[in-house]
C-alpha cells in the first residue's frame, strides 16, 4: 500500500486539522460506557495537538440518520476527552459551523456527522462544506473504513500530497491485518464465531484460501451443523445459508483445511433465566432445546489446536458470551490466544469485549477496533477509506 502516513504531512505550522476520528461509543445517561475507542485515539490527537494550530475531531455517534437526535450528541464525548487529555475541548454542536475560527491552540470537538445526511450519502457537497476551513485532513477511524461515507472518501478527495493522511490507529491495523493477508506465519489458524454465517461469507472463503485450521462457533455453527445433516433443535439458524454452509465445507475438504465444528455443545431450555443446561454431543441435540455454547471437550480441542499456532485470527463469540452461564467457551478461546505464542489478531466488538472481560486484552498483539473493517480488510478487498487517502 502507498499510504501516506502522519510523518508525511507538510507545512504543519499553523496548520488546521480535520481529524476523522472513530469515537462511536456506547453512551447512557450522558455518560460513556466504554472508552476503548477514545484511548486508541489519543496518540494521534497528541501528535497532532503538537504540531498544528487547530484540531478539529469528527465522528459518528450511533444510529443517527440525517437529522440531530439528542440521544446521539458527542457533546457527553467532548467532555470525557477533555479529562483524558487534560485540556479544554470545545464543542462545536453543528458539524458545517465555521469552527477554523477558533483561537490557535483549540481542540475542537464537531457534532455528530450523521446528523446531516450526506454524511452517509457521500455527497461531495456536504464534504466539500465540511472540509472548507481546514488545511489538512487525517483519518484514524478504521471502524468506518469500510463505509463509502462523505467524511472518509469524499473529504479526502479535496487534499493533496502533504495535506492527508492515516494517523497511527489505522497504520497500526494496516500493518496488522496485512501480517494476515500477506503470507502469515503458519499454522495460521481462524476462530470465526458469531451468529450469522450469512454475515462472513467472503471472510470464510478468503481465510479458506490462507489458513491452516478454521474453528468455527456460535450460532453460525448450528447452520453447518443441519449442512451435515444433524439436528440442532430450537437453535438459532439460517435456513437459506445450509446451502452456502455445505460449499464452505466441501472447499475446505477440495484443499484439505482442518475445519472443525464443536463436538460436544451446551445447550438451554431459554437464553434469559434458563431452566434446563446441559452438555450433550452435537449428534444429539434435543429438539426441545437450543445450542447457547460449545462444550468442554469442544474447548479443550480449539484450546490444543490454537497452542500449536503461529498466527491467530478471531472474530465472533463461541455462545451467548453475554449470559455467564453460557460464556465458558467465549473465555476459553481468549484465554488460549492470549498463551498462544502466535502473533494474534482480534476483530470485532464482542471479541473485544471478551478479552477484555477474561483479563488478557494485553496480552493479544493486536486488538482491532473496526470488526467489519478487519473482516472486508482480510477477504483482500480495498477498503474506500485507505483508497481515498491513497489517491
Amino acid at each position: 500500500m502507498n499510504l501516506p502516513l502522519l510523518g508525511d504531512l507538510e507545512n504543519l505550522d499553523g496548520a488546521r486539522i480535520l481529524a476523522r476520528l472513530d469515537l462511536n461509543v456506547p453512551v447512557a445517561d450522558g455518560q460513556v460506557m466504554d472508552d476503548t475507542r477514545i484511548n486508541a485515539a489519543l496518540p494521534t490527537l497528541r501528535w497532532l495537538l503538537e504540531r498544528a494550530d487547530v484540531v478539529a475531531a469528527c465522528s459518528h455517534l450511533g444510529k443517527a440518520n440525517g437529522a440531530p437526535d439528542s440521544q446521539y450528541s458527542l457533546a457527553p464525548v467532548a467532555a470525557f476527552l477533555g479529562q483524558a487529555l487534560g485540556r479544554d475541548v470545545t464543542f462545536v454542536p453543528n458539524c458545517l459551523d465555521p469552527a477554523a475560527e477558533a483561537e490557535p491552540g483549540a481542540l475542537l470537538l464537531l457534532e455528530n456527522l450523521r446528523f446531516h445526511p450526506g454524511e452517509k450519502a457521500d455527497d461531495p457537497d456536504f464534504a466539500a462544506a465540511l472540509a472548507a476551513p481546514y488545511s489538512h485532513y487525517v483519518n484514524d477511524a478504521f471502524g468506518t473504513a469500510h463505509r463509502a461515507h462523505a467524511s472518509v472518501v469524499e473529504v479526502p478527495k479535496l487534499y493533496g500530497h502533504g495535506r492527508k493522511a492515516a494517523g497511527f490507529l489505522i497504520e497500526r491495523e494496516v500493518e496488522a491485518l496485512g501480517r494476515i493477508v500477506n503470507e502469515p506465519e503458519q499454522p495460521f489458524v481462524a476462530v470465526v464465531g458469531g451468529a450469522k454465517v450469512s454475515t462472513k461469507i467472503a471472510p470464510l472463503e478468503a481465510l479458506l484460501g490462507r489458513v491452516a485450521s478454521l474453528l468455527i462457533g456460535g450460532g453460525m455453527a448450528n447452520t453447518f451443523f443441519l449442512a451435515k445433516g444433524l439436528e440442532v433443535g430450537r437453535s438459532l439458524v439460517e435456513e437459506e445459508m445450509v446451502g452456502t454452509a455445505r460449499e464452505i465445507l466441501e472447499l475446505a475438504a477440495e484443499r484439505d483445511i482442518d475445519l472443525e465444528l464443536p463436538s460436544d455443545v451446551v445447550v438451554g431450555d431459554a437464553i434469559d433465566n434458563p431452566q434446563v443446561v446441559e452438555i450433550v454431543s452435537a449428534q444429539d441435540i434435543p429438539a426441545d432445546l437450543m445450542v447457547v455454547d460449545i462444550g468442554p471437550q469442544t474447548r479443550a480441542r480449539y484450546e490444543e489446536v490454537l497452542a500449536a499456532a503461529r498466527t491467530i485470527f478471531w472474530n465472533g463469540p463461541m455462545g451467548v458470551f453475554e449470559i455467564p452461564e453460557f460464556a465458558a467457551g467465549t473465555l476459553a478461546v481468549a484465554e488460549a490466544l492470549a498463551a498462544s505464542p502466535a502473533f494474534s489478531v482480534v476483530g470485532g466488538g464482542e471479541s473485544v469485549m471478551a478479552i477484555r472481560r477474561a483479563g488478557v486484552i494485553d496480552d493479544i498483539d493486536h486488538v482491532s477496533t473496526g470488526g467489519g473493517a478487519s473482516l472486508e480488510f482480510i477477504t483482500g478487498e480495498a477498503l474506500p477509506a485507505i483508497t481515498a487517502l491513497e489517491e
